[in-house]
């Protein structure tokens, strides 16, 4: 075997050793093969493409040998792909559904039939380019959505280019929505083309194959490398690239900080049909397309591949904003906004107007998915992080594409009807009715002061469980590092930001609320529940300890909220802080003048946020815990001796003491303090504000009368 490795624009990580321990297993090399393509996103994008390989395999009711086709189910990504994830369908049967398909207007109906065609019982649901891999003879396939190939695609002399490049060794198929009568295409191309080594399909992307899984996937790299050094080769021999650069964007250090001050008015405007995520990025590639003469002309035209339009829609829009505006004034920023963004969404309208069918799905949010500032970078916004995140990595391979196909042609994008037809596609509407319900937090997005342990990490972990992105951060950064290895492993990257935050540091708090802003777009929920404790009596107390309290507890408090809610402000969404008190706040007691006294500081504020926000539709409501002991920093500075020997006790004896005194015997945990934060906003609890719930076991003293 040859093993080629030469290559300048895709990654070549084939292992001979591992792919020796699997020899013989040709379903385990097609997964291996998948995995190492979706590593590589200048070969495909999240979620897109898809492979396979055929078997021969003992038929479980006649016991004789059949083919079985082993590809990637519907909604998998080959990056990821495990065998769970794969359909195994009879070749023959899905063949000779060839006699009872009934033409194109019954495309539709045919995907109901792949499931007559099943060979394993534990199959993924088959996708819609099954046939498209059924009907070529090939034992390994490839179809990916490489940019370098796609640009080729959508340019408007693709199959020339295709033709002339690869000297007829690659077939084209014309565009054509995926379905069984594209997968007869694709037969008739090989038929009249006998021994070419793959298909391009006009604006949607390519198939390669191969006899063995390793020739497949050495294929798939070779006509991608030589897509991808064509269109190197071209840059800029038309003219410049995009046109040439048209506005230069000011320091990165300016761009962000731009960026997180216009990000909350965005999502306020992007979230009028339901609460969205945002995700930021000045990557070089787009400020190359967003800074260049060329923009207003490309951006209206939209995406090429199905792909990339179903994540980021029929076209982005455009900010008529100076980089370096000054974008204080909120309220004259929002005006100004406003008519860009109504006319988006009439623009939207007319579009699902002009081309709905009589039995279309009803229209979906009108507003933009993707939102270019030029001179500063892109945002995206969707239900949540992963898919505002996705949306963004889909545009920037949008991009490539259009800088690719005007380097060797002219880019073109779909014809808005074929848009329209596979936004609106029934079968994508099945698939989107199918996946499971938000949670309650899905979209929210929540800044939890203290969150790196104890009961702060405890809310952020419930948040998290439903469904919010949740912005955790301590004044200690090995703490918070640990936090953050946490909620990596047990969430993943896009369910937190993590930063460090002083709640007495105005600098800092602008900071982590920048943060929020960049990462998710806003903030929708803010959690004060950074603290600490000082038991001593009124003689032992000193200035000192009286500030520090003061500071951290109420001045801190107030600080978080005051840049929270001009947060909130902007996006015009309403919102919730939750501000975690203590029993002390209601109930006196021995050696606590300083802590207690600043914690019924805290309550109160709260009275009064609660009163002034009301209009703003920001709700503020307490929580007062009392005796949370487990992973909470409080007990490591005294206060744990200061209570013992207050209560006449030792601190082993503290817990049992505590759960002792209250009306149900039991002792508070950090994860009974989230429930109750969850319980005020988790939707239910929407037209309750200034309120106050204990959880504390029963303690009558602290009972609110």
């Amino acid at each position: 075997m040859s093993i080629v490795t030469d290559f300048k624009h895709v990654n070549y990580l084939w292992n001979e050793a591992e792919a020796a321990r699997l020899e013989g297993d040709e379903v385990a090399l097609l997964l291996y093969r998948s995995n190492l393509l979706g590593a590589d996103l200048r070969l495909t994008n999240y979620g897109g493409g898809n492979t396979s390989c055929k078997t021969f395999e003992k038929d479980p009711l006649t016991a004789a040998e059949t083919e079985v086709m082993w590809i990637k189910g519907s909604g998998g990504d080959i990056g990821t792909l495990k065998r769970s994830g794969l359909a195994g369908l009879y070749v023959d049967r899905l063949r000779n559904l060839e006699n009872v398909y009934r033409g194109l207007d019954h495309e539709d109906e045919m995907v109901e039939l792949f499931n007559h065609c099943i060979y394993d019982l534990k199959s993924k649901a088959p996708s819609i380019d099954t046939p498209l891999h059924g009907f070529l003879p090939f034992k390994h396939i490839d179809h990916l959505h490489p940019d370098a190939a796609i640009a080729i695609a959508a340019a408007r002399d693709g199959r020339k280019i295709t033709e002339d490049l690869f000297e007829g060794t690659i077939g084209w198929v014309d565009w054509q929505r995926p379905g069984f009568d594209l997968g007869l295409q694709l037969r008739r191309c090989l038929d009249e083309n006998p021994g070419i080594r793959g298909i391009m399909l006009g604006s949607h992307g390519l198939f390669t194959w191969g006899d063995t899984a390793y020739e497949c996937y050495v294929n798939s790299l070779e006509v991608i490398e030589a897509c991808a050094e064509y269109l190197e080769q071209n840059f800029g021999k038309k003219g410049l690239v995009f046109g040439g650069q048209k506005i230069e964007s000011p320091s990165q250090e300016v761009r962000r900080k731009q960026a997180a001050r216009i990000a909350p008015v965005l999502r306020g405007f992007c979230s009028s049909e339901r609460h969205m995520v945002g995700h930021f990025t000045d990557d070089v590639r787009v400020l190359e397309f967003i800074n260049s003469n060329d923009l207003n002309r490309l951006a209206p035209l939209g995406t090429s591949c199905p792909d990339h339009f179903l994540r980021t829609k029929i076209s982005p829009l455009v900010l008529d904003l100076d980089p370096e505006s000054d974008l204080s004034d909120v309220k004259s920023l929002k005006e100004r906004l406003a008519p860009a963004f109504e006319s988006y969404r009439k623009m939207y309208g007319d579009y699902y107007e002009s081309c709905r069918h009589d039995n279309s799905p009803a229209m979906r949010d009108p507003n933009p998915v993707v939102v270019l500032y030029p001179g500063i970078g892109m945002f995206t916004f969707s239900k949540d992080k992963q898919t505002a995140r996705v949306a963004a990595e889909f545009y920037i391979n949008a991009i490539n594409v259009m800088k690719g196909a005007e380097a060797v042609s002219e880019y073109t994008s779909l014809p808005r009807q074929e848009a329209f037809d596979i936004e609106y596609w029934l079968l994508e509407e099945a698939k989107l009715q199918r996946m499971p319900k938000p949670k309650a937090l899905s979209g929210r997005i929540a800044l939890v002061t203290g969150s790196a342990g104890g009961i702060g990490k405890a809310i952020a972990k419930k948040f998290a469980d439903e469904g919010a992105c949740v912005v955790i951060n301590d004044n200690d950064a090995e703490r918070l590092e640990k936090a953050k290895a946490d909620f990596h492993s047990g969430y993943g990257k896009d369910a937190f930001a993590a930063v460090v935050l002083d709640v007495t540091n105005t600098e800092k708090i602008s900071a982590a609320y920048e943060e929020a802003a960049l990462a998710f777009g806003g903030i929708d929920i803010v959690v004060n529940c950074a603290g600490l404790s000082i038991s001593k009596p009124i003689e032992d107390h000193t200035e000192k300890d009286w500030d520090i309290l003061y500071d951290v507890l109420v001045k801190g408090q107030f600080l978080v909220t005051q840049k929270g809610i001009e947060i909130m402000r902007k996006q015009g969404l309403g919102g919730d802080v939750l501000n975690i008190v203590s029993k002390n706040a209601l109930v006196s007691g021995p050696n606590n003048a300083g802590y207690g006294s600043a914690k019924a500081a805290q309550l109160h504020l709260s009275r009064l946020n609660a009163a002034e926000l009301g209009p703003d539709g920001i709700r503020v409501n307490v929580v007062n815990p009392d005796a949370v002991i487990s992973d909470s920093k409080i007990w490591e500075s005294g206060w744990a001796e200061g209570r013992a020997k207050a209560y006449g006790v030792t601190v082993a004896e503290l817990p049992a003491y505590y759960a002792k005194r209250t009306l149900l015997n039991q002792i508070i945990l950090p994860e009974d303090i989230a429930n109750a934060c969850y319980a005020l906003v988790g939707g239910l609890m929407n037209k309750s504000t200034g309120n106050v719930l204990n959880v504390d076991g029963g303690v009558a003293m602290a009972f609110v009368r």
